[in-house]
């Protein structure tokens, strides 16, 4: 069977840490993307679970939209407060 090649882009430093990941797995990015192309043919999706981050849903978004326009109209004010320090276990 002969090979083919596929051109990907993606953020530099997303490629660097995704190196040093597979060669401290021992396999290279060739070897990283055939795995996940032939699990997702095997399996008929893609092989790991999807979720969206809920800050990026519309409800939030919106909300935020709303924060915004209020303290840009004067009708709310921002106020500092202080953080809660979580202890270590």
């Amino acid at each position: 069977m002969g090979t083919t090649s596929i051109t990907v882009r993606m953020d530099e430093d997303l490629k660097k840490q995704a190196e040093i990941l597979f060669d401290e797995i021992g396999i290279n990015m060739t070897t990283a993307f055939t795995i996940f192309v032939k699990a997702a043919i095997r399996e008929q999706k893609i092989p790991f679970e999807l979720i969206a981050d809920p800050f990026y849903s519309k409800t939030n978004i919106n909300r935020i939209r709303k924060a915004i326009a209020a303290v840009e109209s004067g009708k709310a004010k921002l106020t500092q407060h202080e953080l809660i320090e979580a202890e270590d276990d």
